[in-house]
């Protein structure tokens, strides 16, 4: 590799995921692609070169569900850091910005790298084994929904 071309792996790489609304329930999906493959999250993905975070976090929601929403404004910022279970290393560095969005139009449909996309009550939300983070992240998202913050 050449210092031109630097190796992508040894970046944090910028990723946007969006916690998307339909009254108390929560759009999740789950990933048909590595890292997490088979594991539910909220619809996400990176960041394209030129784009908001903001417009690339609706754009991720809509090519993995067919979902179109309303943005409502950031939630946090997570670092999403996995070690190789081989060698304990690094392996791959996320920076999500995640985001909350109050559904407008369209039925869940699994598209990009998702495998299925689904409206989950917070009923069943305990029983899918999220990661500790989506989880505080869907709950933040909901009380910032709640509140009625809009961004313009």
């Amino acid at each position: 590799m050449t210092s031109e071309t630097p190796d992508p792996v040894m970046r944090p790489i910028p990723a946007v995921g969006t916690a998307c609304f339909r009254g108390d329930d929560v759009l999740l999906i789950r990933r048909g692609t590595k890292p997490l493959a088979g594991d539910w999250s909220i619809p996400g993905g990176k960041l394209e070169f030129g784009e908001s975070l903001a417009d690339g976090a609706l754009r991720e929601l809509h090519e993995e569900t067919g979902v179109m929403a309303r943005m409502v404004g950031l939630v946090d910022v997570v670092d999403a850091i996995f070690t190789s279970r081989r060698t304990g290393d690094t392996a791959r560095h996320y920076i999500l910005f995640d985001y909350a969005a109050v559904w407008e139009a369209g039925e869940p449909m699994a598209g990009d790298d998702a495998a299925h996309a689904e409206w989950i009550s917070p009923d069943r939300l305990a029983t899918l084994g999220l990661w500790d983070e989506t989880r505080r992240i869907i709950e933040a998202a909901r009380a910032l929904v709640g509140n009625g913050s809009i961004i313009a």
